[in-house]
């Protein structure tokens, strides 16, 4: 039986994950951990799973939750409450167990549907065409598309304004900086980037009750029934929740994506000759430099991780980046191969928590790399990509592309 492994290499190989050296290719720090252990202790006590079987148990496993909100002061959070940013984070489906979650949830796609999804389709192949006209020379990629796609998508699927879209990259960037770290540097900045992004939704949403809209935001303003609404905070923190997600993961995936296509001549070809490729192809590219590299639980009931069983208390963090490049699960791991059979990556985890926006994070990215590569026949990288300082949200801040027209 293996055992829990806590050294002087795994601490090293940890520790290289926290800096942007070690972040540009996290994947052979993560292929040294799976080859030490299945499970290694960090400095900070969490144990660390690598393997696609462990990490798929992390996100499915119902004796594995979230710390309730009740203990978030035994980790040094008690005026979690008084910070618009940890209210953000810790009263939304992100964080909540069973069975606020399960009521969450069920009031949520109700209303965000696979039919409202799929009802998008036209209106995002004709953003992609719009923005696409707009590339010329040399451009950011991310700023001039990889951003402006999803923020219009979830922004029109939600009801926001054209004109209001477009402020709100850095103050979700700001608030986001809460998923890696926790602190008061960190929280000087997420703190009001949170109420900012409250304050207009909550105007927003006001707005939809005097005049109801065809959009998300007025179906969640009525969701449910006699007894079982969203109450005003439960609203404002799940549409804030969708908005951020809605485009932050969506323009990691569009910028990861075009970064390894562009590294990878042969895939991109063969993506730009066979557009029917998309929905394997973006299977692919998440599976290959998720947006999402790890989540954390902790262990509820006694369960069985790499062979070694786990006792309630512990707090586990499954590297998603990890499990994602596991020979064991994925044969020749890290090649990229756009047509590769039975490559469902873990990128929007699993179980419960299993990221309600996956579909239309896909649908974007199936629409819009086929476009990309047929419209601009003469791409190519014009600089270094530059990657932003975050370990769990993997992305880039800058992409800069020669569009060759």
């Amino acid at each position: 039986m293996p055992d829990i492994v806590e050294s002087t290499e795994t601490s090293t190989l940890l520790d290289e994950l926290t800096n942007l050296v070690g972040r540009e290719d996290p994947y052979p720090r993560y292929a040294r951990l799976r080859e030490i252990s299945p499970v290694v202790r960090a400095e900070d006590g969490a144990l660390v799973v690598t393997r696609h079987a462990d990490c798929a148990a992390v996100t499915r496993d119902g004796r594995l939750g979230h710390l309730p909100k009740d203990m978030l002061a035994l980790v040094g959070l008690a005026d979690w409450a008084e910070h618009p940013a940890l209210r953000q984070l810790f009263t939304s489906m992100v964080t909540l167990n069973p069975p606020e979650h399960t009521r969450l949830r069920r009031l949520v796609s109700a209303t965000f549907t696979a039919r409202r999804v799929e009802a998008l389709r036209p209106a995002i192949t004709a953003m992609v065409d719009g923005l696409l006209d707009e590339l010329t020379g040399d451009t950011d990629f991310v700023a001039a598309f990889a951003f402006r796609l999803p923020v219009n998508v979830i922004g029109e699927l939600l009801g926001v304004p054209e004109a209001d879209r477009g402020a709100f990259q850095s103050v979700v960037r700001d608030w986001s900086q809460v998923l890696e770290s926790i602190g008061p540097e960190v929280l000087a900045t997420a703190d009001p980037a949170a109420a900012t992004l409250r304050g207009y939704l909550a105007e927003l949403a006001a707005e939809r009750r005097r005049a109801p809209q065809d959009d998300l935001l007025s179906a969640l303003v009525a969701a449910g029934g006699p007894g079982d609404r969203l109450t005003e905070d439960e609203l404002l923190t799940t549409a804030g929740l969708l908005f951020a997600a809605g485009f932050e993961t969506t323009t990691n995936l569009l910028a990861n994506g075009l970064v390894a296509l562009l590294r990878h001549p042969e895939q991109l070809t063969a993506l730009r000759e066979r557009p029917e490729l998309a929905v394997s192809a973006v299977e692919e590219l998440l599976r290959f430099d998720s947006p999402l590299q790890l989540v954390s639980r902790v262990v509820y009931e006694s369960v069985e991780l790499g062979g070694l069983t786990i006792d309630p208390g512990e707090r586990v963090v499954a590297y998603l980046g990890a499990g994602n490049r596991d020979p064991e699960r994925f044969p020749e791991p890290d090649r990229l191969d756009l047509g590769r059979s039975d490559n469902a990556p873990l990128s929007f985890g699993g179980g419960i928590h299993y990221c309600l926006g996956a579909p239309l994070a896909r649908l974007e990215a199936q629409i819009a790399f086929p476009a990309v590569l047929s419209r601009l026949p003469g791409l190519e990288l014009a600089g270094e990509p530059e990657r932003r300082d975050s370990l769990t949200i993997r992305g880039l801040t800058r992409l800069p592309i020669r569009t060759g027209r």
